[in-house]
């Protein structure tokens, strides 16, 4: 996949979805990605939700976190990797809905930061409301600088 004839870290993408067991208990997909973007999905369930009834801010949070952090692993060379250094999100209204969808876009990746914005919508009745948007920057990392608990 590529944009702008610049090819996607594909292997990247795909292993920080295979190595999160976090993604996988919420039930979060890598739906579709390229160069520079990523788009993910999550079918709600009463697992994810607070209180009230609606998606939990974490489960949003998480969400685009992760998309974030695979767009900018996109655009990786072979030998290096992302970490977020630091989110910041605004939730627009609550979220209620059997679907969450997220995309996120790069806006800038540097040689040590990878700046990206993510929207998260919720899907209901085949039509789309924008929920939450996440701005995240990420920092550049040697390629297995992951540590196990």
């Amino acid at each position: 996949m590529t944009l702008d004839g610049m090819p996607a870290n594909r292997e990247l993408v795909e292993q920080i979805f295979q190595d999160a067991p976090f993604l996988q208990s919420l039930g979060i997909e890598l739906d579709a990605f390229g160069f520079g973007w990523c788009e993910t999905k999550v079918r709600t369930t009463r697992l994810l939700q607070q209180q009230h009834g609606f998606i939990h801010a974490g489960a949003l949070m998480t969400i685009a976190d992760h998309t974030c952090g695979a767009a900018a692993a996109s655009t990786m060379p072979e030998s290096k990797d992302v970490i977020t250094v630091e989110n910041k999100i605004s939730f627009l209204r609550p979220a209620a809905g059997p679907i969450l969808l997220c995309r996120s876009d790069v806006l800038r990746s540097g040689r040590n930061l990878v700046f990206a914005e993510a929207d998260v919508w919720i899907e209901r009745d085949g039509a789309r409301v924008l929920a939450a948007k996440m701005s995240s920057t990420l920092a550049v990392i040697p390629l297995g600088s992951r540590k196990s608990v």
